[in-house]
C-alpha cells in the first residue's frame, strides 16, 4: 500500500528520512544484563497524595547537597525530556516546546501550527527531538533548534491508537498501540512497521494503564502505573518486569533509574538491582511535584508554578 505523508513538503521528507539516518550521539555504556525474569506479582498501586504547597526557595540557598540556581515561571509544564548534553525541554501550557541550556537558560521555541496535546518529548538523541501529540496521534520531528523536519500521522500507519511513543538511538520509533495492546517499532526512512510484540500474554487478567515509554542501553522500558515497568530488548522481545507500580513516568542516569516515591527520589540500578534514595531538598513539598528530572551536573523539579533549577555536588553522586 502506497504511503504518503500528510502536511509535509517533499522536501520535508527528505529533511527527516536524512536526520533519521543521521548517527546518533555516543552511546551510554552497557553494562552486563542479568538473565530475563518471569513477570513479577503485581503489588497495589501508590494511593494518591493530596496536592501539598508549592516550593519556596530562593536562588541561591544551599539545600542538603542541592544548591538552587534558579526557578522558570512556567505554569503547568508538560511532557518534558533532556539530551545527553544536559539540555532541557519542556512542553508548555499551550503545548509549545521549549528549549533550555542545562542552567535553565532560554534557548529555543517550537510552537506548532495547529494546536495540539504534548503527551511525550524525547531529545535524548541530541540532533533530533521527537514530539508525540496524542489527541492528533501525530509524530513531530524538531532539528536541535527545535526547527521541525517533518511529521507523520500514526493513522496512516496503525488502525489503533498510540498512547505512548519514544525514539531509539537507531532512529526507529517504538510506539504503544493501546487498541491492540501491542508494542510496536515503526521504521521511520520505509515507513514500515518492523516488529510487533503483543501484550496480553503478560498483563494477563490486568487493567493496565500505561503512562510512558523511554528506550534506554538497548531496553525498552514500558511503564504501567497498575503494575509496574515492563522491559523489553532492542528486538522487542520481553525480558522481565520491574514491580514498580503507581509511577507515570521514570528518569535514566548512568545505569540507574529513578522516579518519586514515598516523598523522595529513589534510584534503582538496572544490573545489580541496589537500589538508593536521595532526600528532596528542605522546603520542598514532595506531593507538590509532579516530574523529576537529573543529569550530570543539574536537576529539574517540576511543580504546577514552574520548574526548579538544582545543581547537584560536585564528585561521585
Amino acid at each position: 500500500m502506497a504511503t504518503t505523508w500528510p502536511c509535509a513538503t517533499l522536501s520535508n521528507k527528505l529533511a527527516l528520512a536524512a536526520a533519521l539516518l543521521a548517527p546518533a550521539g555516543p552511546a551510554a555504556a552497557q553494562a552486563t544484563v542479568p538473565a530475563a525474569a518471569s513477570v513479577a506479582p503485581a503489588a497495589p498501586a501508590e494511593a494518591p497524595r493530596p496536592p501539598a504547597a508549592p516550593m519556596a526557595l530562593a536562588a541561591g540557598t544551599v539545600a542538603g547537597a542541592w544548591t538552587l540556581v534558579r526557578t522558570l515561571r512556567l505554569p503547568n509544564p508538560g511532557a518534558a525530556s533532556l539530551d545527553r548534553r544536559g539540555g532541557l525541554y519542556v512542553a508548555d501550557a499551550d503545548n509549545n516546546v521549549r528549549q533550555f541550556g542545562p542552567e535553565g537558560l532560554p534557548l529555543n521555541t517550537y510552537a506548532p501550527p495547529q494546536p495540539g496535546h504534548v503527551a511525550q518529548l524525547e531529545a535524548w538523541n541530541l540532533t533530533n527531538t521527537l514530539v508525540f501529540y496524542d489527541d492528533r496521534q501525530q509524530l513531530v520531528l524538531l532539528d536541535r533548534f527545535l526547527a521541525p523536519l517533518g511529521e507523520l500521522r500514526l493513522a496512516d500507519y496503525l488502525d489503533g491508537t498510540v498512547r505512548a511513543a519514544t525514539l531509539a538511538p537507531d532512529n526507529h520509533i517504538w510506539l504503544l498501540d493501546e487498541s491492540t495492546l501491542a508494542l510496536r517499532e515503526l521504521d521511520p526512512t520505509t515507513l514500515r512497521l518492523v516488529q510487533s510484540t503483543p501484550l496480553d500474554l503478560l498483563i494477563g487478567r490486568t487493567r493496565p494503564d500505561f503512562r510512558f515509554l523511554r528506550q534506554y542501553q538497548n531496553n525498552t522500558y514500558l511503564v504501567d502505573k497498575t503494575t509496574g515497568i515492563y522491559v523489553f530488548d532492542n528486538l522487542g522481545s520481553y525480558r522481565k518486569k520491574l514491580p514498580l507500580p503507581g509511577l507515570s513516568t521514570v528518569g535514566f542516569r548512568g545505569d540507574e533509574l529513578y522516579y518519586l516515591a514515598g516523598g523522595e527520589l529513589r534510584f534503582f540500578h538496572l544490573y545489580t538491582l541496589a537500589e538508593r534514595a536521595v532526600a528532596l531538598p528542605p522546603g520542598v513539598e514532595a506531593g507538590a511535584l509532579r516530574q523529576v528530572l537529573v543529569g550530570e551536573k543539574f536537576a529539574y523539579l517540576f511543580t504546577a508554578q514552574g520548574v526548579a533549577v538544582y545543581q547537584l555536588p560536585e564528585g561521585p553522586r
